[in-house]
């Protein structure tokens, strides 16, 4: 009998061991609704990354900030409580100042400049010194331009601005532009603006119009102007050790879905933005396009000076040496 059962527990062991090293699970956290395009990523992501190493490595999405602020998403996952996060690049300016470059206004002369600048050197080596911080660079997606939305009026002018209290993200660039535009910029976490809004703490926000679209910013706003005055990237990360952790085979599965899943979710948000604007304005937005933009150009061109004057201008060159 012993005989017999030799084999057999040495078959349990087998499968027992086969099991544990099949139970790789990634949590994959992001502050979006699951209704915005971010979401369509991490779906895309995780199927394809569990389809390519047969099932060795899945992924547990946590939208809409379950598992956290952008803030607290970053932390979670340089300490390893969370595998991946993904969120506006804006939120690592504590961290890496210098990638401010990236949000001055009006840098960007299109959606196809940004993904080539996001591509080349230039963000790859944003993405290579998050290696410094426990954390590795996975890609761009795309949040998109930003636009400004009020309760107050349609923006056309740097006029129409004064004394707007907007809520803005944490990014320098944009606060001192704000503040150029005499407005009175307010930065709030995301997760409170929409009661900041319905409140009257902030009359205004700029967001890209996706965001305005699944977060329900229409419900507590009244006017979408597409003043289009910065470009906003997200930025994907894991945890470094997790990632080192995978074999050689899955860590180039999820390289490669990463890569793949960014160019899904650029080409979605282009795909979908005039279904998005249609329904916006279907919901009671009003929308306007005819924004002086080079009068808003001309009102915050200094915000580039003061980002030279701290980082210099290698990144500004860079990035419009790819126009």
């Amino acid at each position: 009998m012993k005989l017999k059962l030799i084999p057999i527990a040495a078959a349990m062991l087998f499968a027992s061991s086969t099991l544990s090293m099949a139970a790789t699970e990634l949590k994959f956290a992001h502050a979006a609704p699951e209704t915005d395009l971010q979401q369509d990523l991490a779906k895309f992501f995780a199927t394809e990354v569990e389809k390519r190493t047969n099932g060795e490595v899945t992924v547990k999405i946590f939208p809409q900030g379950q598992l956290g602020n952008d803030q607290q998403m970053i932390t979670g996952v340089r300490s390893g409580i969370i595998d991946i996060e993904m969120s506006g690049l804006n939120n690592f300016d504590g961290l890496l100042p210098e990638v401010g470059g990236l949000f001055l206004p009006y840098i960007f002369t299109s959606r196809d400049h940004a993904y080539k600048v996001l591509d080349s050197e230039v963000g790859q080596g944003v993405l290579t010194k998050m290696e410094g911080f426990g954390m590795k660079g996975l890609g761009f997606p795309e949040n998109g331009y930003r636009n400004i939305t009020n309760s107050r009026k349609p923006i056309k002018t740097p006029e129409d601005v004064v004394g707007l209290k907007i809520r803005t993200n944490n990014s320098a660039a944009l606060n001192e532009m704000f503040a150029m535009l005499k407005a009175n910029p307010q930065p709030l976490p995301v997760s409170e603006l929409y009661t900041a809004l319905e409140t009257g703490v902030v009359e205004a926000q700029e967001h890209p119009i996706n965001i305005t679209h699944s977060f329900r910013y229409d419900e507590v706003q009244k006017y979408l102007s597409m003043t289009q005055h910065s470009y906003s990237m997200l930025v994907m990360v894991m945890n470094l050790e997790k990632y080192e952790e995978l074999t050689a085979d899955q860590q180039k599965i999820i390289s490669e879905v990463a890569k793949e899943a960014t160019d899904f979710q650029r080409k979605l948000s282009i795909d979908k933005e005039a279904s998005i604007l249609a329904d916006l304005k279907e919901r009671g937005m009003e929308i306007n396009d005819d924004v002086d933009k080079a009068a808003f150009q001309e009102a915050v061109k200094s915000t580039w000076n003061t980002y030279i004057e701290k980082f210099g201008d290698g990144m500004v060159k860079a990035i419009q040496a790819q126009q």
